[in-house]
C-alpha cells in the first residue's frame, strides 16, 4: 500500500466564534496522515533500534505497518521490511545480528516468524509454519518462544484442517458453556487454549512449553507480559487463571521447568491479580506485578521480587502511592525503569530493588515503550499533546532526551497548533483537581470563546500529556473551542485514595468535579458561558448520561459508547463493579442509585449518541436504549451507528465521519 501523501481538504464549516481558521490546523485528516510510531526495541549492544511505523490510506481504509531501523545515536532511518506486508513484534537475537519479527506474507494464512540478518545482505526468511499463527515472540538462547491459540487435543495438521473447515462453513453460530465468551471486539473460542511454544532459531520442530503442564495462559489478550523465559532457557514464568469459577477469574503467576509436566503457583496467597512476570538479567530473581483488591482494576500495582534460590519474596513499592507499569530490568539486575502514570503525565522512574523511594527520571510530557540494552542505553517513544510519538534515547542520569527519528516533521511543519496548560481547581469535598486546558490557534483572551469539556473514560484512566488520536483536544481546539480534559475523582496517577474515591458511587464526586470545572471556566473572561458543551465516551458517556438528568450548564452533549443501563450492561464482556460490590440482584439499591436510566424523567439536554456494533465491552444496546429514551421524551437527539466498529472508531473514513458528526453537533 502506498503511503498516504495527500491531505484531504479541511471541512468547510462555519467557525463557532470570531476566529479565522488557518489553512493548516490539526484537522482529523492530518491525524490520519500521521505516521504512527510504536514501541521501539533496542539491540543487545545498544547500537540498533527497530520500531514499527504504521500508515493509513483513506482511499482504501487500509493500514500498513513496516519495521524501521534507527540508530541509538541518531542519523539512521530506513524501512527494514517490505511494503504491502505488515510486520510487527520485532525482537533481536542475543548477539544482535538477526532480527525476528512476525508477518503474514504471500500464502501465509496466519502470522508467522520471519528472520532477517542485519549485519549481512539477505532477505527475511520464514521460520515457522504454525497454522494457528504466532504472537508475543521472545528470543532467548537458541530458541524463539511464542504464544498461539490451539486446540489442545489436535496436532498441527488437524488444526489446519479445523481452521479450513471454519473458513468453509456456512454456519455462523457460536456456543459457550462458560465465561469468558468475548473480549472487547472479538469472540473467544471455548474449545481453544492459549499456550507457549518454542522453536530452534536454526529451524526444526515446534515444541510445546506450557501444554504439557496442563495450564493455559489467559484467553483474553495474551501478550508479551503474559510470560517470561529464564536467561538460561530452562524455566518459564507465566500467568494463568487459577479460579474454579470462570465468572470470577483469579490471575496468578506460575513457574515451571521447561519440559516438565508441572508448574508451581507462586502467588496462591494473593486472591487479587498477579501478572507480568520478568526474570532478572542475571537470572537470580523473578519480578511480577501485584494488586490487592479484587475487582478494582485501578488498585495500586506493586512490584514483587522473588529470590529464585531461596524462594524469599518481598514487595518493593508498598509505600509508594503510584502504580508500577511499563517496566524493564536494569542490566545490573539492581532495579527497573518504568513508565509511570503520575499526576497527568507518564514519567520514567528508576526503581531500585533495595527499597529506596523511586526516582523520577523525566519531567513534563509522556514516555512509554521502554527498551534497554546491555550497556544501559534506554530508548522509548515520547509524546505530548502537541506532537505524536517520537523515538528518543533517554539519559537515565539527567532525564535529557535525544530524538532518533524525523518522522512526520515535514507533514507537521506548517501546522498551526494551539497551546495548552495544566491548571488546578477545587472540586468535590475541597480536593484539588488537575485539568488540561487547550487553547485554539490564534487564541485572543479579549474575545469570548465556546468551551468543549471532555470527560474521559475508564473511569480510572487519567488523561495524560500525550497525543490522543481518537479524541484529540488540539483538533477540537482547532475548530475554535477552548477544550479541556479534567482528571476528576477516580482518575489514575493521583494516588490510591483519589482513584478509589468513586467506588461504588460513580456519580457524586465526578459529577461535582465536572460542575466545578464548568464553574472555573465560567469565571474566565474569555469563555462564553452561553456556548458550553461537554461529551465523553465509555465511562465518559456514562457521566454525560448522568448530566442529562441533573443540573448543568452545557447546551449540548456528546455521548459515545455510554454505560447507560447498569442492568443490561451485564451483556458486556466484563461485569461492572460486580466482583467487589455485588451484582444488581445482590445490591439493587446501589444500581438504582447510580444507573443513568433511572433519571430519564429529568432528561432535557440535546444529545448526540454514538456507538459501534462490535463493542462487546459496552454493548451497542446501551446507545439504542438511550436514543429511544431521548426520542420518547421529545428531546432533540441524533444517533450515529457504526456496524463495523467496536468501542472505538478505528477505521480512517469512519473516524473522519465521527469528527464531522461531533463538529456539526456542537456547532449548532
Amino acid at each position: 500500500m502506498l503511503r498516504l501523501l495527500v491531505i484531504v481538504a479541511v471541512w468547510i464549516v462555519a467557525a463557532p466564534c470570531a476566529q479565522a481558521e488557518t489553512a493548516r490546523t490539526l484537522s482529523a485528516e492530518v491525524l490520519w496522515a500521521i505516521e504512527r510510531v510504536g514501541a521501539p526495541v533496542i539491540s543487545p549492544n545498544g547500537g540498533h533500534v527497530v520500531a514499527p511505523v504504521t500508515t493509513y490510506d483513506t482511499e482504501t481504509d487500509e493500514s500498513e505497518t513496516r519495521l524501521y531501523l534507527f540508530s541509538s545515536e541518531g542519523g539512521v532511518q530506513r524501512p527494514l521490511t517490505r511494503a504491502s506486508a505488515s510486520a510487527g513484534n520485532p525482537v533481536f537475537s542475543p548477539d544482535g545480528q538477526t532480527l525476528a519479527f512476525t508477518a503474514r506474507r504471500d500464502d501465509d494464512e496466519a502470522s508467522q516468524i520471519y528472520l532477517l540478518p542485519l549485519d549481512a545482505p539477505g532477505e527475511a526468511e520464514r521460520l515457522t509454519d504454525v497454522p494457528t499463527g504466532v504472537s508475543a515472540v521472545k528470543w532467548v538462547g537458541d530458541h524463539l518462544y511464542f504464544i498461539t491459540l490451539i486446540w489442545p487435543d489436535k496436532d498441527w495438521e488437524e488444526m489446519a484442517e479445523a481452521l479450513q473447515a471454519e473458513r468453509d462453513s456456512k454456519v455462523s453460530a457460536k456456543t459457550w458453556n462458560a465465561l469468558p465468551y468475548a473480549h472487547w471486539d472479538h469472540w473467544l473460542d471455548e474449545a481453544r487454549q492459549t499456550h507457549v511454544f518454542r522453536i530452534p532459531a536454526v529451524g526444526g520442530d515446534v515444541e510445546p512449553v506450557t501444554l504439557p503442564m496442563g495450564i493455559e495462559l489467559p484467553r483474553r489478550a495474551p501478550g508479551d507480559s503474559s510470560y517470561a523465559i529464564h536467561p538460561d532457557g530452562q524455566r518459564i514464568a507465566f500467568v494463568s487463571d487459577s479460579s474454579d469459577d470462570p465468572a470470577r477469574p483469579r490471575f496468578d503467576v506460575f513457574q515451571g521447568d521447561i519440559g516438565s509436566a508441572t508448574a508451581e503457583n507462586l502467588t496462591i496467597d494473593n486472591p487479587a491479580p498477579d501478572g507480568s512476570p520478568m526474570f532478572s538479567p542475571d537470572g537470580r530473581q523473578l519480578a511480577w506485578l501485584r494488586q490487592a483488591i479484587i475487582g478494582f482494576y485501578a488498585d495500586t500495582v506493586n512490584i514483587m521480587v522473588r529470590e529464585l534460590d531461596s524462594g524469599q519474596t518481598r514487595m518493593l513499592t508498598g509505600e509508594w502511592d503510584r502504580s508500577a507499569s511499563g517496566l524493564v530490568w536494569t542490566p545490573d539486575s539492581d532495579g527497573f525503569f518504568g513508565a509511570i502514570d503520575d499526576a497527568g503525565t507518564v514519567r520514567v522512574y528508576h526503581i531500585t530493588t533495595d527499597g529506596e523511594t523511586p526516582r523520577p527520571v523525566t519531567g513534563p510530557t509522556s514516555f512509554g515503550g521502554l527498551s534497554i540494552a546491555g550497556d544501559g542505553t534506554l530508548v522509548a517513544h515520547h509524546q505530548s499533546f502537541l506532537h505524536p510519538p517520537r523515538l528518543v534515547r533517554i539519559d537515565t542520569a539527567t532525564g535529557g532526551i535525544r530524538r532518533l527519528d524525523t518522522l512526520n516533521d515535514e507533514l507537521l511543519a506548517d501546522i498551526e497548533f494551539g497551546t495548552y496548560e495544566s491548571v488546578t481547581y477545587t472540586g468535590h469535598d475541597g480536593a484539588d483537581i488537575q485539568m488540561w486546558v487547550h487553547y485554539p490557534p490564534g487564541f485572543d483572551p479579549a474575545e469570548p470563546w465556546p468551551l468543549f469539556l471532555l470527560i474521559h473514560g475508564g473511569p480510572h484512566n487519567a488523561i495524560t500529556d500525550g497525543f490522543h488520536f481518537r479524541w484529540n483536544a488540539q483538533t477540537f481546539a482547532s475548530w475554535g473551542y477552548v477544550t479541556a480534559w479534567h482528571n476528576f475523582h477516580g482518575s489514575s496517577g493521583f494516588g490510591q485514595d483519589f482513584a478509589d474515591a468513586i467506588n461504588p458511587d460513580w456519580i457524586t464526586a465526578p459529577y461535582e468535579d465536572t460542575l466545578a470545572a464548568a464553574d472555573w471556566f465560567a469565571e474566565q473572561p474569555w469563555i462564553d458561558t452561553d456556548r458550553m458543551v461537554a461529551g465523553g465516551g465509555s465511562y465518559g458517556g456514562y457521566l454525560a448520561s448522568i448530566l442529562l438528568g441533573r443540573e448543568h450548564p452545557f447546551q449540548r452533549l456528546v455521548i459515545h459508547a455510554p454505560v447507560y443501563n447498569m442492568y443490561t450492561q451485564m451483556g458486556g464482556d466484563s461485569a461492572v463493579l460486580a466482583d467487589r460490590f455485588g451484582h444488581f440482584w445482590d445490591n439493587p439499591e446501589l444500581y438504582a442509585q447510580i444507573s443513568p436510566h433511572y433519571f430519564a424523567a429529568d432528561f432535557a439536554t440535546p444529545a448526540l449518541v454514538i456507538h459501534g456494533q462490535l463493542d462487546y465491552r459496552v454493548p451497542v444496546t446501551q446507545a439504542f436504549e438511550l436514543f429511544r429514551t431521548l426520542q420518547t421524551r421529545g428531546i432533540e437527539s441524533r444517533l450515529v451507528y457504526y456496524p463495523d466498529e467496536n468501542h472505538w472508531i478505528l477505521k480512517p473514513n469512519n473516524s473522519l465521519h465521527w469528527y464531522r458528526e461531533v463538529r456539526d453537533w456542537i456547532a449548532r
